[in-house]
């Protein structure tokens, strides 16, 4: 294996809903780098085999969502934290298929208080090891939408304002950015998973020709918790191979219109 280009020995990162998909290659990519890892994350049995294939990775099972959950976990911190990813988020859908209050309230929870409240316990018990580092993975939904997504559109835009908000606050204690992926192709890092392969069309929706990996997310939120990235902060940068860039009209890019029946 070639060594990394990020060299993490000895620093103790964080990342939240860590045992699949975009969470799960970032911890990955971390441990390659010579971090040790605690993941949190709902989804026991992915967690468990995650963390019985990887050396210097601790999972921690729980719902970011409670409050006593996020309470538990920072307590089980034995030392300084350098790195926190705030990776967690779920959709309860919107206002077309009627997602209810608590559902959009659930939303929130995890996807923006969840990541306040977890850096919020992290300074109060002196575990933010200086300088640290807080990467936020937000959305380009917090820009652009498709229908019945509202719920998940909420957590995003509210997670890229918490980012600016924090930075601000953490002055010289943490440097805070987020990191808006757009089309990422996850399904190879969930359990049993194979990369889907997409036709032409959905590829030239892309200026950069492809559809996003999980490795550009990590590769990414890698560079923003090294000392390379030391003068970047309160900023919000787009993974997206140019996707929310580019105009599409119909019969352009391999995209017609066509009437539903």
């Amino acid at each position: 294996m070639p060594e990394p280009f990020f060299d993490f020995t000895n620093k103790h990162v964080i990342v939240t809903g860590g045992a699949n998909g975009i969470g799960r290659c970032v911890a990955e990519k971390f441990i390659d780098a010579g971090a040790t890892v605690d993941i949190i994350d709902i989804d026991r049995q992915a967690g468990e085999r995650i963390q019985a294939r990887c050396v210097n990775l601790r999972f921690y099972h729980g719902d970011i969502a409670e409050k006593t959950t996020l309470e538990a976990f920072v307590s089980s911190q034995k030392c300084p934290v350098d790195c926190v990813i705030n990776n967690a988020c779920i959709s309860k859908k919107g206002v077309l298929t009627g997602c209810a209050y608590e559902d959009f309230e659930y939303a929130q929870r995890v996807g923006v208080i969840a990541p306040y409240y977890l850096i919020n316990l992290l300074y109060h018990k002196n575990l933010l090891a200086g300088m640290a580092s807080v990467v936020n993975i937000a959305s380009t939904r917090a820009f652009q939408s498709q229908p019945d997504t509202e719920s998940y559109s909420a957590a995003k835009g509210g997670i890229i304002a918490l980012t600016h908000s924090l930075s601000v606050s953490l002055s010289g204690i943490a440097r805070v950015n987020a990191i808006s992926p757009g089309w990422i192709e996850t399904s190879g890092y969930h359990e049993g998973g194979a990369v889907t392969e997409w036709p032409e069309a959905d590829r030239k929706q892309h200026p950069a020709g492809r559809i996003g990996a999980p490795e550009d997310v990590a590769n990414m939120a890698l560079y923003l918790c090294s000392d390379t990235a030391g003068f970047i902060t309160g900023e919000n940068i787009f993974v997206d191979g140019g996707m929310s860039k580019l105009m599409i009209y119909h019969n352009d890019q391999g995209w017609e219109w066509r009437r539903e029946s």
